[in-house]
């Protein structure tokens, strides 16, 4: 059997599932799914709602169910889903209950292999306690940090005659990847639920399954490694901020240019201020693509100015934030190049070469390391802990992802309250 398309509708508004819904079924798909979120927002009337409008669609509940397996079973099968969903760390006894349930009423249960140490083993025994389908799932928060299932996929699809189910991140340029790796349903969420156009994301990626093509796509990607800097060029530092739970810019420093802008590891320098000697050893010492990153001392006189920018911009240095001042800011403008200062001033400093290079420095309360990422725009700038650098920009490109979705509806007619429904998350 040529493998399936499922979406997972991972909302938290039934009414945004529904509309996705359509689309994803004009588009071809052949499985819905009610993801979790939605289940657990909007309960079993989820499950009702999709089954009214589409009753030939077979309809995935995903419960993720731990205990209690007849009573959840039971519950969605009588909503109307095709299958229900059991995790495999459950119990067999569990286990065994979801599949009896299931064949009392002509459903179909998957086992989710989310968290298990030995996937390949846990799924022969899944096989022999009935499962119909296995699922090997790689969570969101693992996609984040660049992980994704087709190792464990193809290990899991060879030890078990039993379709195999996979979610984690699919999108158009691995889609074709997943079927030759075993999977026998494709599950895909952001790649269909965030994108503009829904219905022709979904053929999109039914063709690439069917041919077995990469589609190129600039979106629904996660990045690791030198792939971080492309991420962060399409998002913008709100979107950071957002997906690193509201972390703050450095307070205080200011674009010089407007809409220049500066993504690279910062190459640190620390100063006094108007000493401009260490800062500008620093362009000839600092990898191409760096962002110099000076402590001065937050106050005037300048230790940057036109001459400096001409210089980084000969040795590709990919910006400067300076919690300091900075002068000649009409030459840096019309250079175009992405500085950051505190503050702007007419009169610079002497050479006096006080300070030093790559160590940690504090800039606005935040200590940045040689290495962390830097991202500056029009609306600050953003310091991206090394360690977690890969993340936060995963993270930043599933809001701006969920933003583009939310602007289109608005350009469709809706608004952005009747888009998030705001009176229901207000708090009570």
């Amino acid at each position: 059997m040529k493998a399936r398309l499922q979406v997972a509708l991972d909302f938290m508004n039934l009414s945004e599932a529904l509309r996705c819904a359509r689309a994803a079924v004009d588009g071809g798909v052949d499985i819905l799914e009610v993801g979790t979120p939605l289940l657990k927002s909007e309960g079993l009337e989820a499950v009702r709602a999709l089954k009214r409008e589409f009753p030939n669609v077979p309809i995935v509940c995903d419960t993720k169910t731990m205990d209690a397996g007849r009573t959840e079973m039971e519950g969605a099968a009588k909503a109307g889903a095709t299958f229900g969903t059991v995790m495999a760390a459950a119990s067999d006894a569990t286990i065994r209950e979801c599949v009896e349930t299931g064949a009392n009423y002509g459903f179909e249960v998957e086992v989710d292999l989310l968290g298990i140490a030995d996937p390949v083993a846990r799924a022969v025994e899944l096989e022999a306690l009935g499962a119909h389908v296995v699922g090997i799932h790689c969570p969101i928060d693992d996609q984040m940090e660049g992980l994704d299932p087709f190792e464990t996929l193809r290990e899991v699809s060879a030890a078990v005659s039993i379709p195999v189910a996979v979610a984690g991140g699919i999108n158009s340029e691995t889609a074709a990847k997943a079927v030759l790796a075993g999977a026998a349903i494709v599950i895909v969420g952001g790649a269909i639920n965030k994108a503009e156009d829904p219905a022709e994301a979904t053929r999109t990626l039914l063709r690439a399954m069917e041919e077995g093509i990469s589609v190129e796509t600039t979106l629904f990607k996660r990045a690791t490694g030198d792939e971080i800097r492309e991420i962060l060029l399409a998002v913008s530092t709100p979107n950071i901020s957002d997906g690193a739970h509201r972390m703050r810019c450095l307070d205080g420093i200011r674009p010089v240019v407007a809409g220049a802008k500066a993504v690279g590891p910062a190459f640190t320098v620390r100063t006094a201020p108007g000493d401009w000697a260490k800062p500008v050893e620093a362009i000839d010492n600092a990898p191409e693509g760096s962002v110099l990153v000076i402590d001065a001392g937050g106050v005037p006189p300048a230790m940057w100015g036109e001459l400096a920018t001409h210089s980084s911009i000969q040795q590709g240095i990919a910006g400067v934030v300076i919690d300091g001042a900075i002068r000649d800011t009409i030459e840096i403008k019309r250079l175009g190049f992405p500085a950051f200062s505190r503050q702007i001033v007419s009169h610079a400093g002497e050479p006096k070469g006080f300070g030093e290079e790559n160590v940690p420095v504090m800039i606005a309360g935040v200590r940045v390391f040689p290495g962390d990422w830097i991202v500056g725009d029009d609306d600050g700038v953003m310091v991206l802990p090394r360690q977690k650098a890969a993340e936060y920009a995963n993270r930043a490109m599933d809001c701006l992802e969920k933003e583009n979705r939310i602007r289109k509806e608005i350009d469709d007619g809706s608004t952005l309250n009747q888009v998030a429904q705001i009176y229901r998350w207000e708090k009570q």
